[in-house]
């Protein structure tokens, strides 16, 4: 689960349309979205007088894919997973950009340098490093708590349902490391038949206690209605639910799968230009710090993390609660797109057929 701008504010003023044509940007709605209005869009308002407004959707890919099918893209910029970045931009849903644009470093180090690996790909640019965790409600084990990944499939010693996204992706990672696959062969067992035997297996050992989820919003309110025990969960909707709600959650970081989110333009977008300039904007390295004012998701460029401070109580140090924290990424897996790119079809399949069995 690791930009300043150096154009002129004058230059980039003089870019702006008259307000009527308004930016919009799909993401995920929730505390994230939150964050988005916060570190990105005030201040870009704010330089250039171009409004932004948001639109959440479970997962904008789809939505974003049904729209260049149908010639009439109405989203201007969408936040997209790795697996859904790549796979629409080789479909060509996508714009391409141009990542020699993207503002350097403060101290001049080229943005291709300043990204983490992999955070540049031809048509998206990654925001922040975000990460798959479990959670529980420690009210609900006030003798021996959770603390690693084989924890969250051991019903005998911690009883009560599960919370999982519905879908294979991250679920099958999950199950095999909490059999004792160790991260780095993770997706050399998965791309075996045994392998995903094996992983489909481990689902099976609490199948009967799974409750589903599909939007990221979902897993904290499953804890505090007390539905689940324990959930996956986006690390950043815990962190929001224990502090700003003061949830009596807890984060057991073993086994969290590693993720970028990213910034695209959909092919066709109605004001492709001014998107370019929000992506530039957004994706700077005071931008993205910022971002980390109002949620614990890790920058993706390395001068970034030196500016990370607190959160907006002003009190909570947020480099401890940050994926790319060293403590945090002992037992990481940096999720593969490559894997999920060339296998999620078939896998899909088998998944969507064991939920029915």
């Amino acid at each position: 689960m690791m930009k300043q701008l150096l154009v002129p504010a004058g230059a980039l003023c003089a870019l702006a349309l008259p307000a009527h044509a308004d930016l919009t940007v799909m993401s995920w709605g929730g505390a994230y979205e939150r964050s988005q209005v916060e570190a990105y869009n005030k201040p870009f308002t704010a330089e250039t007088g171009i409004a932004v407004t948001m639109l959440a959707a479970d997962n904008p890919a789809a939505p974003i894919k049904s729209m260049v099918e149908a010639g009439n893209v109405t989203i201007d910029v969408a936040d997209l997973e790795y697996t859904d970045a790549v796979r629409l931009c080789d479909e060509g849903a996508l714009e391409e950009i141009d990542l020699e644009s993207l503002p350097p470093a403060p101290d001049g180090t080229p943005a291709a340098e300043d990204f983490l690996p992999g955070a540049l790909t031809d048509c998206a640019v990654a925001s922040m490093v975000f990460s798959t965790v479990y959670g529980f409600d420690a009210t609900k084990f006030p003798d021996a708590k959770p603390s690693a990944l084989a924890d969250f499939f051991d019903l005998e010693q911690f009883p009560g349902k599960r919370g999982l996204r519905r879908g294979p992706k991250i679920n099958l990672e999950l199950a095999l490391m909490a059999d004792g696959v160790p991260p780095a062969e993770v997706y050399e067992v998965l791309a075996t038949p045994e392998g995903l035997d094996r992983a489909f297996a481990k689902l099976d050992s609490i199948k009967p206690q799974i409750t589903w989820w599909e939007a990221g919003a979902q897993p904290p309110q499953l804890l505090a209605d007390g539905e689940v025990a324990m959930t996956t969960a986006y690390n950043g909707r815990l962190f929001a639910a224990m502090v700003t709600e003061d949830k009596p959650f807890e984060i057991v970081w073993d086994g969290q799968v590693l993720e970028y989110e990213l910034f695209a333009i959909p092919k066709g977008a109605p004001n492709r230009d001014e998107a370019l300039d929000y992506i530039r904007f957004a994706t700077g390295t005071e931008r993205l710090a910022a971002q980390t004012k109002w949620i614990s998701y890790g920058p993706a460029r390395q001068s970034s993390i030196p500016l990370v401070g607190l959160f907006e109580d002003e009190e909570t140090d947020m480099k401890p609660h940050l994926p790319t924290n060293e403590e945090n990424l002992k037992t990481a897996l940096q999720s593969s797109h490559e894997f999920w790119v060339d296998h999620e079809m078939e896998i899909a399949e088998r998944f969507n057929t064991w939920l029915t069995q």
